[in-house]
């Protein structure tokens, strides 16, 4: 059996630029990173400075040799060439990746006879099913048939209609991804 030869470690070739996994790959090239987000930073071959990061409230992450480098409204893509750009002072074409480990930032908010009303941690591609069902449910004197989500700023929001029974029923008029925000 005749195999290549492996090459030692330090002439390993350096792995392709990449800043998410691949089931999260599509939600990454657009999210917008917001504070309290916790974020994975790689830099290849430099485990002291690579880690999870939380975004802090005035949007800024700090990092070792950079300091504070803002990533609030910033894409995990943009962020890993922000990041890449400053370390280029201190390292020879450095390598960074960037992941959303954690999402903190956004939320929905869920009012009226849902088993707990609140405040709740948007999911990508969340549903309004899947948030009631992460409230616990309706409670008894729920109308099922006349529920709307609120969306947009205050004084300008649109009421879209949502019908529970009908989404539980598989009803794909009622197949609806909910926004931050939304109410």
């Amino acid at each position: 059996v005749l195999t290549a030869p492996v090459p030692p470690p330090e002439q390993a070739p350096r792995p392709a630029s990449t800043t998410s996994s691949g089931a999260t790959k599509a939600i990454t090239a657009t999210y917008a990173i917001g504070p309290e987000d916790s974020l994975q930073v790689t830099v290849w071959k430099e485990p002291t400075l690579s880690g999870t990061f939380p975004v802090r409230p005035d949007g800024k992450i700090s990092l070792v040799l950079l300091g504070d480098v803002m990533a609030a409204g910033l894409t995990p893509p943009q962020l890993a060439e922000a990041i890449t750009t400053g370390l280029q002072k201190f390292i020879k074409d450095p390598l960074v990746s960037v992941v959303v480990a954690v999402v903190n930032s956004q939320h929905i908010y869920l009012l009226g006879e849902v088993v707990k009303a609140g405040e709740l941690a948007l999911s990508p591609g969340m549903t309004p099913l899947q948030a009631v069902s992460a409230a616990g449910g309706l409670t008894a004197f729920a109308n099922g048939k006349k529920m709307y989500i609120l969306r947009g700023d205050p004084g300008k929001q649109e009421k879209i209609p949502f019908n529970y029974k009908k989404a539980i029923r598989g009803d794909s008029t009622q197949v609806l991804t909910l926004l931050p925000g939304d109410t």
